[in-house]
């Protein structure tokens, strides 16, 4: 019998590469033996710091825009001022109610494919609307302090590990950063013998 893996997995909804990553990596994760470890990040935790926004933004929106050409998935990025910890916080609200897929990819193509505030609670609601979630328990989860307090936590325990951005995922002591990394990981997992058969 297979020893499932821990995938630690590092992400922050506000990420233009959180969101191209959000298109494949759960088919990478199905395949294998693993234990996905989700470990959302609130505000600026994950990314480039504010200062250095005005210089990057456009870079990093032009080469979303090559990589979402070459998926074939639309690209309309969110408002400038769009801050996450809120969709963060639902998501640990959403996987203790077993929708965390379908709320990751849902409000990574509101926020990246239709250019919605994700930091608008109407938003999220109707997004766990749809996806089945609870509205009270959804919105709840937004100021949740524990909630918050874990999203600060899933940060300074990717700082213990050698995380500098998103997505990250980690695999004992391999790093892969970023969404061009994902055919490592799959790579990685299938050479600890952990594919599904």
């Amino acid at each position: 019998m297979v020893q499932p893996v821990d995938v630690y997995l590092y992400f922050n909804f506000r990420s233009p590469y959180c969101y191209l990553a959000s298109k494949r990596l759960f088919d990478v994760i199905e395949r294998y033996h693993v234990n996905l470890q989700w470990r959302p990040l609130g505000g600026w935790d994950g990314r480039s710091p504010p200062q250095d926004a005005p210089k990057r933004v456009p870079l990093a929106r032009q080469d979303m825009a090559r990589w979402a050409r070459r998926m074939g998935i639309p690209v309309n990025p969110p408002p400038l001022t769009t801050e996450p910890t809120i969709a963060g916080a639902g998501s640990l609200y959403a996987e203790a109610a077993g929708c965390l897929r379908p709320y990751i990819v849902e409000v990574m193509r509101a926020a990246y494919g239709e250019g919605q505030d994700i930091g608008d609670p109407q938003v999220l609601l109707a997004i766990g609307e749809r996806i089945g979630l609870a509205r009270d328990a959804l919105a709840a989860s937004f100021e949740d302090p524990a909630l918050r307090r874990q999203l600060a936590d899933n940060w300074a325990e990717a700082d213990q590990k050698g995380v500098v951005g998103v997505p990250s995922f980690v695999v004992g002591e391999q790093i892969f950063w970023g969404n061009d990394r994902i055919e490592f990981l799959d790579e990685h997992l299938r050479e600890l013998r952990l594919a599904r058969l």
